[in-house]
């Protein structure tokens, strides 16, 4: 029996061999695009690049370096999750498909001893779905946000919940779950391992190098846009697995309206009876002083309490579509 508590015999060793299968996800990345797909040379039995619209030359780039070509259909919303199923069935209809399926963003750099790491990890617990590492930032230093962002990505090791779009992942599992949700733009990660979980499989990090991400944040308003993705994320997060016990999405779509929305709009509207009332803004740095002093990062404190503005906006922008009947596009940062 291995740590996840399965028997080895009853799910999760379809192929003896654990061959890998990876799936390059990209639009616009240039450079970003050839150091990635320069990363994974030599580690896959297959490499797929699948692009959504780019226009500077990432299809020919791929087509260079040896990678299958799928050029996503133009008519149709570009999304991560489509992206990624799109590779996904190109492997899946292979006359030999892969035991497992190594996703990864164009704009990330592989680390060599991870698909090893992963595959070994995967090999010893046929009751995991999903492995992921431990991604960082190229340039933590080039700006306060990609600083903000590789601490993101600095979370528990162990047990977990979700991954993020770098991860490895048992194409039995995929195809029992039927894949991600194309619909989701942003989010969908969590969201498949809401339904992975449901089955009965189980999420892990482990403390190995997986990946250099490449931010490439430089604008307050790519931030922005950034923390308002996060935003609609978290509300159809809410609205697809928010009823109990998963509860998904639902504490920070609550706190993206308290903090983003509600204190503002009560402090505002106390105008009609009191001045006073703007005294209710005083919530927002008391916030950040909480938070910093517990932290000790007064950077990650004034944004992370500020990210909520935009995220409440994400938040009304999901459910304003929702009552129109029309899906939101894609929210592009970079």
């Amino acid at each position: 029996m291995d740590i996840t508590g399965r028997k080895p015999d009853e799910r999760g060793m379809n192929s003896s061999d654990m061959a890998i299968g990876v799936v390059i996800i990209g639009r616009n990345e240039g450079p970003r695009l050839l150091r990635c797909l320069d990363s994974v040379k030599g580690l896959a039995d297959q490499v797929i690049y699948v692009d959504s619209g780019s226009t500077d030359g990432s299809q020919d780039a791929a087509r260079a370096q040896g990678a299958r070509l799928v050029e996503l259909d133009r008519d149709r919303p570009f999304t991560a999750a489509r992206a990624r199923n799109a590779g996904l069935r190109l492997l899946a209809d292979h006359r030999s498909p892969p035991a497992l399926v190594q996703f990864i963003d164009g704009d990330c750099e592989m680390q060599p001893g991870w698909l090893p790491a992963g595959r070994a990890f995967l090999r010893a617990n046929p009751g995991v779905a999903v492995v992921c590492g431990r991604r960082r930032e190229r340039f933590p230093d080039a700006s306060v946000y990609n600083r903000l962002i590789d601490r993101e990505w600095d979370t528990p090791v162990g047990e977990t919940r979700a991954c993020g779009g770098d991860a490895l992942m048992r194409m039995e599992a995929l195809q029992e779950v039927g894949g991600f949700n194309p619909a989701l733009i942003a989010g969908e990660e969590p969201e498949l391992c809401v339904r992975l979980r449901a089955a009965g499989w189980t999420i892990w990090r482990l403390d190995e190098e997986m990946t250099l991400h490449d931010a490439a944040l430089s604008r307050f308003s790519q931030w922005w846009k950034r923390n308002r993705r996060a935003g609609h994320a978290y509300a159809e997060g809410a609205a697809l697995h928010g009823a109990p016990p998963e509860r998904h999405g639902v504490r920070q779509v609550r706190s993206a309206l308290a903090w983003g929305a509600g204190l503002p709009l009560l402090a505002l509207s106390g105008l009609a009876l009191t001045p006073w009332s703007l005294l209710l803004l005083l919530g927002w740095p008391a916030q950040v002083l909480r938070l910093g002093l517990r932290e000790g990062d007064w950077a990650h404190a004034f944004f992370l309490t500020l990210g909520k503005l935009p995220e409440a906006q994400g938040v009304a922008d999901y459910w304003w579509g929702r009552v129109r009947g029309a899906r939101r596009g894609l929210i592009e940062y970079k």
